[in-house]
């Protein structure tokens, strides 16, 4: 007979796995391990630490199980290191955070730039931006998490939106100079250091991830300002912008995870404004009772407005987004790439 945590151990992402072993560790353990993560990660570890407070012992000593077989397969210390803490952040975060991850150890002694910034909260940050140049208010932007860039976004001036998103979108490298130019204006508010060598950031993928998480009165309206000045630049942010419909590209196995996380009440409105085939594929992604009550939940609704529906898929796509952040799905974005 399977044991009991069996089923629930399957239905474990590689963060609660590592949020497990993290309250398995001990507080002490644990805050040190903290300490190495970056404020995204931190929070991401905090939701999935509160997210598992009620597995059963069968789960936890599956997990315990499936760590020590991990750890059985490396190689020994010293030899094939490299290879060993990737495998070891491909258990904790999955293969596309694991990345993230070993890209800001591999840069030693060196620092986001406004990296203090993750730490702070939306409002906060737009207080700091108020009164700055566009130009200052991108490059600021840039350098955030793509939901916290949105969120900040949000705040701005209506009439600066467009113009900060154009202005992110238009960056390529960034000098250390115009950096450290950035961290003299923003210092009378916090002090900070930034890398020494020229940063990527921003960009029309930047842009495209950023409004992403912004909603959509305003995604509509930012876009048709930049279109007046360039259409060209604002169809490749929209080229690469992550839209509901892009939903029918990704697997199955992401598309049920997914739905588990959706409430369906949004799932029921944001279907009934989907193409059909992505609404079949969806409604096959669930069980075959799950299905039968979404279909009559949608007939029984009626008529919907379409900024309703706009909003329920917008929903979704943020908890996508989220999910595909933490490593948990893999989103087939536009243009043939992975949105992660």
């Amino acid at each position: 007979m399977a044991p009991k945590g069996n089923t629930q151990f399957k239905s474990l992402s590689g963060t609660q796995k590592a949020a497990i072993l993290m309250m398995l560790f001990g507080e002490e353990t644990a805050a040190k391990i903290m300490r190495n993560l970056t404020p995204r990660e931190v929070q991401h570890m905090g939701a999935a630490m509160y997210s598992v407070r009620g597995v059963d012992q069968d789960t936890v000593a599956l997990v315990l199980e499936d760590f020590f077989e991990t750890l059985r397969l490396q190689t020994g210390l010293g030899f094939g290191a490299a290879g060993y803490v990737r495998s070891v952040l491909s258990f904790a975060f999955g293969d596309d955070k694991a990345q993230t991850v070993l890209s800001r150890i591999g840069q030693a002694n060196t620092e986001r730039p406004l990296e203090i910034l993750d730490w702070m909260d939306a409002p906060s940050i737009a207080e700091l931006l108020a009164d700055e140049h566009p130009q200052i208010m991108a490059l600021t932007i840039a350098c955030l998490d793509y939901a916290l860039a949105a969120q900040v976004l949000q705040l701005l001036p209506d009439a600066a939106q467009a113009e900060v998103v154009r202005r992110i979108a238009t960056l390529n490298t960034v000098q250390p100079e115009a950096l450290r130019d950035l961290e003299m204006v923003m210092q009378r508010k916090f002090k900070d250091s930034t890398t020494s060598r020229a940063s990527q950031i921003g960009g029309v993928k930047a842009s495209a991830r950023i409004m992403n998480f912004a909603k959509q009165d305003m995604e509509q309206r930012v876009l048709k300002d930049i279109r007046k000045d360039d259409k060209d630049l604002m169809q490749a942010i929209q080229d690469n912008m992550f839209v509901f419909d892009n939903l029918i590209k990704s697997d199955d196995r992401s598309i049920q995870t997914l739905l588990r996380s959706v409430e369906p009440e949004i799932l029921v409105i944001a279907l009934k404004g989907a193409d059909e085939m992505l609404r079949e594929k969806l409604l096959r992604c669930m069980s075959t009772r799950a299905a039968a009550n979404t279909r009559d939940e949608m007939e029984a609704l009626g008529p919907v407005r379409l900024t309703d529906v706009q909003e329920a898929q917008k929903a979704i796509i943020a908890i996508a987004r989220r999910l595909s952040e933490e490593g948990t799905i893999v989103l087939a974005g536009r243009g043939g790439e992975q949105m992660v």
